[in-house]
């Protein structure tokens, strides 16, 4: 039953029948909870989020803390500075989706290949009270380090700040829980905000700038932690053939499903400023959705039935453009990501053709795919010139003088 049409189930949940979710693999990370303060996405409000209201330390961490841990779990890696609890909490709309924390340490060095352990952190730290901490936890073959560098501006090395946290909440507000306007995205459900007293010890881990902001983790729900090509272990571009097993694509049916949804959720977010674009009177200007410094290839990841969300909310900004920019802006942004839908595409059709055999063209079939996959879009529509294809692209604003096209297919 979809969460659109029935009261919101409380978190955690298990899935409901016939979703059953992936068992996600990856490294173990072993993390210590604590209670938390946090900010909640009022889309989710009406869930029962109070098992949420805590954030992660990594084991090499703890002795920071004047307080024993309330609860350890086992997650597995994701990305550099994330985990993943492997146990599905929450079925969206027929999606399972698993906990996610954004901000639990990183292993490595930012300056060099060195490893990122306690010891390390303890050289790195100017608080004689701090070294002294870190020394005391016992040696573990891999740890994970949250340090008090100033990274990406916005946030700590191996950590997440609050600004950067704050700009993946408000586009996770703007959702219909997990869509923007057909844009899908691994919305934040809470900001946990650290201890002001962690905070400091934190912050006096630095090479050389001290960063100066709250420091937090993100709660997020995604639907795996299968990303495109980088920031995984395991990515379409590298190992297609085990996510075919992983999400179960046993069949012709299942692998057309499959790269139909995800072609579907790939053009929304090659459309998305004009999925959200409106006007702002006030200012005389068009306002809509963009990306900062992510991409497809590394800031999405997959569900089972090919859907691909966006995870990385913090690079995703609002524009305000003068009129004649829009229509510049529509087209930069299906160019910006066109060849990773392409790239990504490719993998997935040419296990589907190694598994099942070919039933068309290349071309022939990628038309196919795309009429199917767009033909219930509100905001992009296929057209037919001399044999080729083209993406009409529509906007929320409905003004036929920003509408632009794309060739999809040559004849």
């Amino acid at each position: 039953m979809s969460a659109r049409t029935a009261p919101h189930p409380p978190l955690p949940a298990p899935p409901t029948a016939g979703t059953e979710p992936p068992k996600l693999t990856g490294m173990p990370v072993e993390l210590a909870a604590y209670p938390a303060h946090c900010i909640t996405n009022p889309r989710f409000q009406t869930f029962d989020l109070t098992r949420l209201e805590r954030f992660y330390l990594p084991c090499a961490m703890t002795g920071l803390m004047d307080e024993p841990p309330i609860d350890r779990r086992e997650f597995v890696e994701d990305d550099n500075r994330g985990a993943i609890f492997p146990e599905s909490i929450v079925t969206l709309d027929g999606t399972p989706f698993f906990l996610s924390v954004k901000g639990i340490g990183s292993t490595i060095d930012p300056y060099s290949w060195r490893a990122l352990d306690r010891f390390y952190a303890a050289e790195l730290s100017d608080d004689p009270e701090v070294r002294g901490r870190l020394r005391r936890e016992p040696a573990a073959p891999t740890d994970r380090i949250i340090t008090g560098e100033v990274w990406l501006r916005g946030s700590p090395y191996g950590g997440q700040g609050l600004d950067h946290a704050s700009t993946a909440l408000h586009v996770s507000e703007r959702a219909d829980l997990t869509s923007v306007a057909g844009f899908l995205i691994a919305p934040v459900v809470k900001i946990c905000l650290l201890p002001e007293s962690l905070e400091e010890r934190l912050r006096s881990i630095h090479w050389y700038r001290k960063y100066g902001g709250r420091f937090v983790q993100e709660l997020r729900l995604v639907p795996s932690n299968v990303r495109i090509y980088f920031h995984g272990k395991s990515t379409v571009g590298h190992n297609i053939r085990h996510i075919f097993e992983l999400f179960g694509i046993d069949s012709e049916a299942r692998a057309l499903q499959f790269e139909t949804n995800f072609v579907r959720s790939t053009v929304a977010m090659l459309t998305l400023f004009a999925r959200t674009m409106a006007f702002d009177s006030s200012r005389g200007k068009y306002v809509g959705l963009d990306f900062d410094d992510v991409w497809l290839d590394k800031d999405a990841v997959l569900a089972p039935n090919g859907s691909a969300y966006f995870v990385d909310l913090e690079g995703i900004v609002e524009r305000a453009l003068d009129r004649d920019m829009v229509r510049e802006k529509i087209e930069d942004q299906v160019h910006r990501s066109l060849y990773e839908l392409t790239f990504a595409y490719e993998q997935i059709e040419g296990e589907r053709r190694r598994r099942f055999g070919v039933s068309a063209s290349r071309k022939g079939h990628f038309e196919g795919v795309l009429r199917e996959a767009l033909k219930a879009d509100p905001f992009v529509e296929v057209q037919n010139l001399h044999g080729s294809l083209d993406l009409l692209i529509q906007n929320r604003c409905e003004e036929e003088f920003f509408y632009t096209k794309f060739r999809a297919v040559d004849a």
